[in-house]
This record gives C-alpha cells, structure tokens and sequence, in this order.
C-alpha cells in the first residue's frame, strides 16, 4: 500500500476548537491598516515560504516572478536555487538564473522539508526518512528512516547546516546530527516523546545557541548544555539573542537563551496562526484577524484589525501576505 502524506494542522485543529466553544481574542480597540496586494491565493505554507495557486511562491524576498509547475510546492532557497517537491516524492532543484530545473530527484515519498547548502541537499521525507542528497553527481549520500510517525503540525521545520554538520529535524520530537565529512558519526538530540503531532515545528540559532521545538516542548541547546521549557506551542521567534514563545492559550513570553522567563503578557483567547519579531516589535496574528504588535519587553501594545483570515498566512521579512493582502509590519507601532 502507497504511503500517502498525512498533514493536519495544529491551527486548524485550534480553529474548529475556538469556533465549537465561541471563545474568541476581542479587543477593546483594534485600528485599521493600509494594504497592498498581490496575485493568487496561498494553497499551502513551509517554514521558508508559501506556494500560491498561480504556481508562483512568496519566499525570503516577497512574491517571485518564478513558477514552480503544477502540482509543486515550494520548500526552500536559497541565493542559486528554488527546491519544491510533488505529491509523487519528485524533489525538483530549479536554476534561479535560468528559471528552469537541474534536477528532478525521485524521492518516492513526499518530501516535508529541505534546504540547499553547498551543492548539499538535506532533506525529511514525510515517512521520518532524513537524507543528504549531493546535486553535482546526482548522488544520495546517506539515507535512513527513523521511527514511524501517523501524522505531523505542517510548521515543519527544515534542515539547517553549521559548518560541517547537517541538523535534520525530525517527525517525532528528535534532531539528528550528521557530520557530512564522517556520516557515519551521527548524533541524537531528544526534544520530546508525545506520540502524535510531535515533529520539530521550528528550529534556528541564536551564535552559539541552538534553539528548537515541538508543539509541546522548546529547547536550546548549547555550551551550557540542554534546557527545555514545556508548552503548547503556536509559534516561535528570536531576535537580539532573545527567545519570544507564543502560546495555544494566548501568552507571548520571552525568554533568555538559558530559557529563563524576562516577560509575559496574555491575550484571551487568542490562537496566533503567525507571528514575528523585527527590531523592538514583536507581531502576533490570531486566526479571527486581529494582529497584534508590542514592545520587545511585552509592557506595550496596539491592536489592529487586518480582516478575517480566511486562508493561509504568511510573513516574509517585514512583510504579512494574507487574503491576497500585503501589509507592511515595520509601518504599525505599538503606541
């Protein structure tokens, strides 16, 4: 029997839970916002961008002029190349410069995430397989399959390269460390252990500090060693060696890299969909529409209201795409 991919959203899941009960986030005041657009509707969301349904992706630099073909999603980029992937597990690598493909991998298995880092291609497949694929000879040069999973949180995060070493974050609550000079010296990193909806929905690094997590569960690992924080997670953000945790029950709470709480504030009832940090301002977008923007310390904030959020959104540099809506997050204040 085909293993077919088997993605739920744990923001759906929280939307047919606040809709059941009637909680909504309901401001005092909420102000309006100017906006501009952008063609096509956002059909599915990675942690590096969001496929539209005109073929097109918004990646690290807005909307792109490239199409991905039919059937694509996008999964990543980066200065050279554009990875997207099908249902039928066909990693296709596209030539930025040329805007056609190099390579079309056959992978077998829907293909989560990925990320391109010197000819290097790490990559999870969504039956918990993690690879390295090398594009210049078109060579995989490890493969292996970790524990099965029954279904995962569509914020999967993708691979991230230091140096030498490839951080593969897996569908059940585990990193894998591949040294991509020995492969065979791979190293294990447990976030958490829940049986369902526990694959690693974020990781990046703050210097020395890696940070990571599950929809249960925030890490950051470093010289200190490992420490770990136990919530239900929405999102995650870091800016200024600062760790921003949004919660299922509406909190932002910020934290140090030694995961010791600095701050708290609590929205009630709010379930964020997004969320960002950019220079003193922290973003948080609850799913009925309201975003809201406060100081990196959590004392001050200013609601606004961007519409109902009737599919996906997503945030790329200082910029929320929604509903075929662009809106500039550096223009809104939190006073």
């Amino acid at each position: 029997m085909r293993f077919l991919p088997f993605f739920i959203s744990l923001a759906t899941l929280v939307l047919f839970s606040g809709c059941s009960s009637k909680q909504y986030f309901e401001p005092k005041n909420a102000y309006s916002v100017r906006s501009s657009t952008y063609s096509g509707t956002i059909v599915d969301i990675s942690r590096q961008g969001a496929t539209l349904n005109n073929e097109k992706y918004i990646g690290e630099h807005g909307v792109s002029k490239i199409e991905i073909g039919k059937g694509y999603r996008f999964l990543n980029e980066n200065a050279k190349y554009i990875l997207a992937s099908n249902n039928e597990g066909i990693l296709n690598i596209i030539d930025k410069h040329t805007h056609k493909s190099v390579r079309a991998v056959s992978l077998h298995i829907p293909v989560v995430s990925a990320t391109i880092h010197n000819g290097l291609v790490a990559y999870i497949l969504n039956n918990n397989t993690f690879g390295l694929y090398k594009v210049s000879d078109n060579s995989k040069i490890i493969e292996n399959r970790s524990e099965r999973t029954y279904a995962i949180d569509t914020r999967a995060a993708s691979p991230m390269f230091i140096d030498n070493l490839a951080i593969m974050p897996m569908l059940d609550g585990k990193l894998v460390i591949v040294d991509t000079s020995d492969i065979e010296n791979a190293k294990v990193v447990y976030i958490s252990s829940e049986k369902a909806f526990n694959n690693v929905i974020y990781l990046s690094r703050m210097g020395n500090t890696m940070v990571a997590a599950t929809p249960k569960k925030l890490i950051t690992l470093g010289d200190f060693g490992k420490l770990e924080y136990a919530s239900n997670i929405s999102e995650v953000a870091i800016n200024n060696q600062h760790i921003y945790l949004f919660t299922k029950e509406g909190e932002v709470i910020k934290f140090n890299h030694k995961l010791k709480e600095l701050s708290k504030k609590k929205f009630k009832f709010a379930h964020f969909s997004a969320a960002t940090v950019l220079g003193d301002k922290v973003y948080g977008l609850d799913h009925q529409g309201s975003l809201i923007v406060l100081s990196s310390d959590l004392n001050k904030f200013k609601v606004y209201d961007v519409g109902s959020v009737d599919n996906a959104a997503f945030i790329s540099g200082t910029k929320l795409y929604k509903d075929g809506k662009v809106i500039e997050l550096s223009k809104l204040g939190y006073e």
